[in-house]
C-alpha cells in the first residue's frame, strides 16, 4: 500500500469483472458529492457504439485503444470517482495515467463468487458462455501482478455494498483526512449478492453490466 501522495484528485476502482466496481463507484460518488465516470460507458459515449459492437466490428485492439484514450482523459479530471473495465490494468500506461492523479482501489472477490455473478451474463465480450470458476481463477492469476499498484485492496465476496463503501471511506479518512469528507451515512442494508433491491444488488450488477468488459 502506498503512502499518501500529493495531487490525488480522483478515486479509481480497478479489479476483475464482477467485483462491484460500478455499483460501489456510484454509491461512493454520491457519498462524497463527486462526479462519477465509468470508463466502459465513456468509450461507448465517445464511439457511439456499444462495447459488443466495437468488438464485433473492429476487435479488441480498437476497444483497448479507445480505453487508453479514456484513461488519459481521467488523469486530467478532478474529484471524480472512476470505475474501470476489468482489463484496463493490462496496459501499464493506463495504470500510470490513472495512478498519476488517482487513488487506486482494487475490488476483489473469490473466483467462485465472481463466477456466480457473471456466468449468467452472456453478452460480456471477453466471457465465454461455459466459463468455469477455474477459468476465472486463471485469468485473475494472470492479472494479479498488475494489481500490486493498488493503494487499497477490498474483498467484496461477503461484504454488502454499504459495507464496502464505508470500508473505503474509512481508509480515505485515515490516509487523506479532510480531503475526502463524506455525506452522513445512509441507512442501507443488503448483501452484495442479493438482487431484490437497487441497494442490495450484486456489487457488479448495473443496468449495462452485460456489455462490460473483462
Amino acid at each position: 500500500m502506498n503512502d499518501k501522495r500529493e495531487n490525488k484528485h480522483n478515486i479509481v476502482l480497478i479489479g476483475f469483472m464482477g467485483t462491484g466496481k460500478s455499483t460501489v463507484g456510484k454509491k461512493l460518488a454520491a457519498r462524497l458529492r463527486c462526479a462519477y465516470l465509468d470508463t466502459d460507458a465513456e468509450v461507448e459515449r465517445v464511439t457511439g457504439l456499444t462495447i459488443p459492437q466495437i468488438f464485433d466490428r473492429f476487435g479488441e485492439v480498437r476497444f483497448r485503444s479507445e480505453e487508453s484514450l479514456v484513461a488519459q482523459k481521467v488523469a486530467a479530471m478532478e474529484r471524480t470517482i472512476v470505475s474501470t473495465g476489468g482489463g484496463i490494468v493490462l496496459n501499464r500506461a493506463n495504470l500510470e495515467a490513472l495512478g498519476s492523479t488517482g487513488i487506486l482501489i482494487r475490488l476483489n472477490a473469490r473466483p467462485e463468487v465472481i463466477w456466480s455473478r457473471v456466468a449468467r451474463r452472456t453478452h460480456r465480450p471477453l466471457i465465454k458462455k461455459d466459463i468455469t470458476p477455474e477459468d476465472i481463477e486463471h485469468m485473475m492469476a494472470v492479472r494479479e501482478p498488475y494489481y500490486g499498484c493498488a493503494d487499497l485492496d477490498v474483498d467484496t465476496s461477503e461484504r454488502t455494498v454499504p459495507e464496502i463503501v464505508e470500508y473505503i471511506l474509512d481508509f480515505l479518512n485515515r490516509r487523506e483526512g479532510e480531503d475526502w469528507r463524506p455525506l452522513p451515512e445512509e441507512t442501507e442494508e443488503g448483501k452484495v449478492n442479493d438482487e431484490n433491491a437497487d441497494d442490495r444488488k450484486p456489487a457488479d450488477s448495473t443496468d449495462d453490466s452485460d456489455s462490460r468488459t473483462g
